[in-house]
């Protein structure tokens, strides 16, 4: 097959019209070999004959859209150096557009008409998010045909899209959506991993949430939805992983980074290169330290920006990404180059600011262009909520925008407040079960955590006591109404509106299934009609949506407030 030098920019497949050329990283590598695959799995092998920078690269001419392939790295396999090259792995490009169901990668067709599409840039002030699972949202939602269900299409279909603006509701957060993987020990046991928190492939749609086929054409199925999405007047946020892989430990076979470059992509022991340093709990940190590891998330955020509309992002983990040497670095080199970014610092920012490693709990320390999930907030209204004592005060400072964490360069826009999120119980169980019911995840009921922080009637579980139900809903409609009248940025998490549980199952991350699943039939309809009400007032009085703090204004010697506490 005729192949020509090509340029090594940009990385990965890159289709102009008449030919591929494909660029790979790699310092460590002696020899790169790109494999074209038909769909029976044949392999024709291709040597990429140009390195420029660490850089390996070539062009095919005859090579277009819809060709699977796939790289073979030679190159040195010394674990104890932290070397994992192993040419007769097949190997994933980190930088594919798309991603097929045996982990082929995609040559895709760039060219999609967004002429129609029209960003709703709606202002932080004003923004309502709405985190949601791309398949748990509609899998069983009657309105949505069969074969639409649980994918992308099946987000942009009308019913759907009505009910969000119905609602109330500005922007979907989406649970990750980038190509993950279900890890062999979830598998062993039956399970899936529902949540996606498990990457290895930073620019290609999850291929599983594609009605259309996972051929590349999933890559325009996004589109569609992301495009549908902005007609109603709704933003798209994508939740992204950028901290860790889903690659496993030394003991399994590389999927893509790990035999490519080990010890460039990720954080390696200096005292033994064969383990990796963690700071997730859920595997190997990504290496900040190199520029072609940043330069890879940067090339990530800018081509969903660009390429795919997205309106802004929410990292897991973030203090990861601030990690140069050991200790979180505000300043990082991440967040300095966010910063300057003509593209990125005009997008939605939001940052998940805690970690598992020291000193990894940073809420409150994000630069000034940043919002972030207040864990405050969350844990004040609900001890507030319970009838802990002394919360008051503190509930003040939720209440207004927690000016207390985020005064000073930053507004109360900055404070992303939240009840429940996906990890943990729905709001419907968090008043119902003081203890977490997790036997289905079948790691005998240790997962999750015990600490509800929130209040039951001292009854576990439903009951048909007419009372404690409806002290539950009384108690539901608390959290609601604290979450939408607060200043910041109100948070509802998928479900919630109409009631969804999970039985007490509060870490239903492997739980792809009816229980985690919004259950359409069961819609508690009053409690909806509730929640339209409150989000219809926080729209209709700008008092809920100051730009601004609450502040004390002097006028001819006198005080004035803003806001008075009695």
């Amino acid at each position: 097959m005729e192949v020509w030098p090509g340029v090594p920019t940009p990385l990965g497949a890159t289709f102009d019209g008449a030919g591929t050329n494909f660029a790979l990283y790699s310092e460590i590598a002696e020899r790169v070999e790109l494999c074209l695959l038909d769909a029976s799995g044949r392999e024709e092998r291709v040597d990429l004959p140009e390195k420029t920078h660490a850089v390996w690269h070539g062009y095919l001419p005859s090579v277009g859209p819809g060709q699977r392939y796939a790289f073979r790295v030679h190159g040195p396999h010394d674990p104890a150096r932290g070397h994992l090259c192993d040419p007769e792995r097949l190997l994933i490009d980190p930088y594919a557009k798309a991603i097929d169901a045996a982990r082929r990668c995609l040559v895709t067709n760039p060219f999609f008409d967004w002429t129609r599409d029209r960003l709703p840039d709606v202002p932080w002030h004003e923004t309502v998010i709405y985190e949601l699972h791309v398949k748990g949202f509609t899998q069983r939602h009657p309105e949505v045909p069969d074969d639409l269900r649980g994918t992308y299409a099946g987000l942009g279909h009308p019913a759907v899209l009505r009910h969000l603006q119905d609602l109330g509701v500005t922007a979907v957060e989406l649970l990750p959506v980038h190509e993950f993987v279900h890890e062999r020990f979830l598998r062993r046991k039956g399970l899936r991993n529902y949540w996606g928190y498990a990457s290895i492939g930073y620019f290609a749609p999850h291929h599983e949430y594609a009605a259309w086929g996972s051929d590349g054409r999933q890559v325009t199925e996004f589109k569609e939805m992301v495009r549908a999405l902005h007609s109603a007047g709704i933003e798209v946020i994508l939740d992204v992983v950028y901290n860790h892989t889903g690659e496993a430990g030394p003991d399994e076979p590389p999927i893509v980074f790990r035999g490519i470059d080990n010890a460039a992509y990720y954080r390696l022991d200096p005292s033994d290169p064969r383990k990796y340093v963690d700071y997730t709990g859920t595997g190997n940190s990504l290496n900040m330290r190199n520029p072609h590891v940043i330069q890879l998330i940067m090339d990530s955020l800018r081509y969903w920006v660009t390429e795919m509309h997205v309106d802004g992002f929410r990292f897991d983990l973030a203090p990861v990404l601030a990690r140069e040497l050991h200790e979180v670095n505000r300043l990082a080199t991440f967040f300095q180059i966010i910063q300057q970014d003509p593209i990125l610092n005009r997008v939605k920012l939001i940052a998940e600011p805690w970690d598992l490693g020291e000193g990894g709990y940073q809420v409150g320390n994000f630069p000034p262009q940043w919002s972030e999930w207040n864990g405050k907030y969350r844990d004040t209204v609900r001890d507030f909520w319970r009838g802990r004592e002394q919360t008051l005060g503190e509930l003040a400072h939720r209440l207004t925008g927690s000016s207390d964490l985020y005064g000073g360069e930053r507004r109360p826009h900055a404070s992303i407040n939240f009840v429940p999120c996906h990890d943990g119980f729905p709001l419907h169980d968090l008043v119902r079960y003081e203890r977490k019911h997790n036997a289905a995840n079948k790691e005998d009921n240790r997962d999750g955590t015990n600490d509800n922080r929130s209040w039951n009637c001292g009854v576990e579980g439903e009951t048909d006591d007419p009372a404690i139900r409806k002290l539950r809903a009384r108690q539901v409609r608390n959290f609601f109404a604290t979450l939408i009248l607060s200043q910041g940025v109100p948070m509802i998490s998928m479900g919630d509106e109409v009631g969804r549980t999970q039985k007490g199952n509060n870490n239903a991350y492997c739980q792809d299934n009816e229980l985690s699943w919004v259950d359409w039939a069961g819609a508690d309809e009053q409690l909806l009609a509730f929640v339209q009400k409150l989000l219809t007032i926080r729209k209709e009085h700008p008092v809920f949506q100051r730009r601004n703090w609450f502040q004390g204004k002097s006028i001819r010697g006198a005080t004035l407030q803003d806001i008075g506490w009695v």
